[in-house]
C-alpha cells in the first residue's frame, strides 16, 4: 500500500472525529515531520479484548508511517478507575493493576512492533505521576473550571440519578490529560467514548505548552442500533481467549456488527468490504458466512490461521453436528456427590452458585446429554462424566 493510501487510510477507517480537524493532521502526516501518538490502556481486567485491539490497530497503522508510538498502560489511572454513568468503580492497588497489565504487551505484540527499527514504546503513567506533590496537583487543576469537569456525560447522568460523586472521580480526567503533558505527545488516540478525557488533554497542552496536541477518536464496535460490544453486553471478546472460544464468541454476535468488525477488526480493504455489505443486502451472501470470515481473520490476527482453520471445524462439529467438541478438559473431582450448583462452581463451569442457578434456570446446563432443570439436584459422580454449560462449555469428570 503506497503512502498516499496508508494516509487516507490512518484519517478515515475506524475514525469518528480528529481534533480539530482532518485537514491540519493531513497535512501534518504529509510532510516528513515524525510525530509522537499515543494510547492508553486501563488495567482494570486481566486481559486486553477486541475493542482494545481496535485502537491498537490505529497505532500500528502510525507506526507502519515511521511515527513514535507509545502504548501506554495506566497503572496509575487505572486504581482510579475511569467513571462511568452508573456507579463508581471499585479502586484498585498497584499491586492488582500490575498482575492485570503483565500479559499486556505480548497481546499487542499480535498487532503492534516493540522490537523492530521504529519499535513502539510500553510506558506507565505512574512514572510521571507518582512524583506528583500536593502544590503540583492544585496548579494542574487551576487549568480547568468545575462547569468543565461536570460537563462530562456521565457526572451529569449521575447527578440526575441522585447517586454519588467521589471527589477522586473528577481527578480521573484531570490525570489522562496530564498523560499527554508527561509525554510531550503530538496525538492522542482512544475510543469515542474517551472524548472528553482526550480533549482535556488538548486543553492541558495548549495552557501548559502552548503546543497543539490533536485527538482522534476511533467508533466503538457496536451495531447499527447502538448496541455495542462490551463488559455490560456480555460479548466482549478477551484476546486471550483459546481459537475455539473466540470463534464461538464472535459467531453470537449480532449480524449487525460484521460489517463493523470487518472495518474495525481486519485488514481486509475497505473496498472489498463494501461489497460483502451490498451482497448480504441482496440477499447473495449468508450473514453467517460473512460472520465466519470475520471470526477466522480476527483469530488469524491473535493466533493464527490454522488455529482460526480449527476453530472453524470445531465450531461446526459442535453447533452445526449437534456433536461435543473433540477435546474436552479434564477436571479430577474428590467427592463422590455433589449438589448442582457447588459442582458447577467447582469444575468453574459458573463463577457462583448464582451464575449457576440462572444457568440452570436457562436450560443451559447437562450432564451426560441430559438437560438438569433441578438446581437443588444432588449429583452422583460417575468416572467420564460429560457436563455441559451454555452451548461452548464442556468438561470431563475423572474420579
Amino acid at each position: 500500500m503506497g503512502k498516499e493510501k496508508q494516509i487516507k487510510e490512518v484519517l478515515t477507517r475506524g475514525v469518528e472525529n480528529v481534533y480539530p480537524d482532518e485537514a491540519s493532521l493531513e497535512k501534518v502526516l504529509r510532510s516528513d515531520k515524525k510525530i509522537r501518538l499515543y494510547c492508553g490502556f486501563d488495567p482494570s481486567a486481566s486481559s486486553l479484548h477486541i475493542g482494545n485491539a481496535i485502537q491498537i490497530r490505529k497505532l500500528a497503522q502510525f507506526q507502519r508511517l515511521g511515527h513514535e508510538v507509545i502504548f501506554l498502560i495506566g497503572d496509575f489511572t487505572g486504581m482510579i478507575g475511569d467513571p462511568d454513568k452508573i456507579s463508581v468503580r471499585q479502586k484498585l492497588t498497584r499491586q492488582q493493576v500490575l498482575k492485570n497489565s503483565e500479559n499486556y504487551k505480548e497481546q499487542a505484540s499480535k498487532i503492534l512492533d516493540f522490537s523492530g527499527k521504529n519499535p513502539a514504546k510500553v510506558m506507565y503513567n505512574s512514572q510521571w505521576n507518582d512524583k506528583l506533590r500536593f502544590i503540583d496537583l492544585v496548579e494542574l487543576a487551576s487549568h480547568f473550571t468545575a462547569q468543565q469537569i461536570m460537563a462530562r456525560d456521565m457526572f451529569k447522568k449521575r447527578m440526575q440519578d441522585g447517586k454519588d460523586l467521589y471527589l477522586h472521580e473528577f481527578l480521573y480526567p484531570l490525570t489522562q490529560a496530564y498523560d499527554s503533558v508527561a509525554m510531550d505527545v503530538d496525538l492522542e488516540v482512544g475510543g469515542n467514548d474517551q472524548m472528553f478525557n482526550m480533549l482535556a488533554g488538548r486543553t492541558l497542552m495548549k495552557k501548559m505548552k502552548n503546543k497543539e496536541k490533536y485527538v482522534m477518536t476511533i467508533r466503538l464496535l457496536e451495531d447499527p442500533n447502538g448496541k455495542k460490544m462490551g463488559k455490560t453486553e456480555g460479548n466482549i471478546v478477551s484476546l486471550n481467549e483459546k481459537p475455539s472460544e473466540m470463534f464461538g464468541q464472535i459467531m453470537a454476535w449480532p449480524d449487525g456488527l460484521i460489517i463493523p468488525g470487518l472495518e474495525l477488526c481486519t485488514d481486509i480493504p475497505m473496498e472489498e468490504i463494501k461489497q460483502i455489505e451490498q451482497d448480504i443486502k441482496a440477499d447473495k451472501l449468508n450473514p453467517r458466512d460473512a460472520k465466519a470470515r470475520l471470526a477466522k481473520e480476527i483469530i488469524s490476527i491473535h493466533h493464527n490461521s490454522q488455529d482460526a482453520g480449527q476453530a472453524e471445524k470445531e465450531f461446526e462439529k459442535v453447533f452445526k453436528d449437534k456433536d461435543k467438541p473433540s477435546q474436552i478438559p479434564i477436571c479430577k473431582l474428590s467427592n463422590k456427590k455433589y449438589n448442582i450448583l457447588d459442582l458447577l462452581v467447582e469444575i468453574k463451569l459458573a463463577s457462583s452458585k448464582g451464575e449457576a442457578k440462572r444457568l440452570i434456570g436457562q436450560g443451559g446446563v447437562k450432564i451426560d446429554d441430559q438437560k438438569i432443570n433441578d438446581w437443588q439436584k444432588e449429583i452422583i459422580i460417575k468416572d467420564g462424566m460429560i457436563i455441559q454449560a451454555g452451548k461452548r462449555k464442556f468438561i470431563r469428570v475423572k474420579i
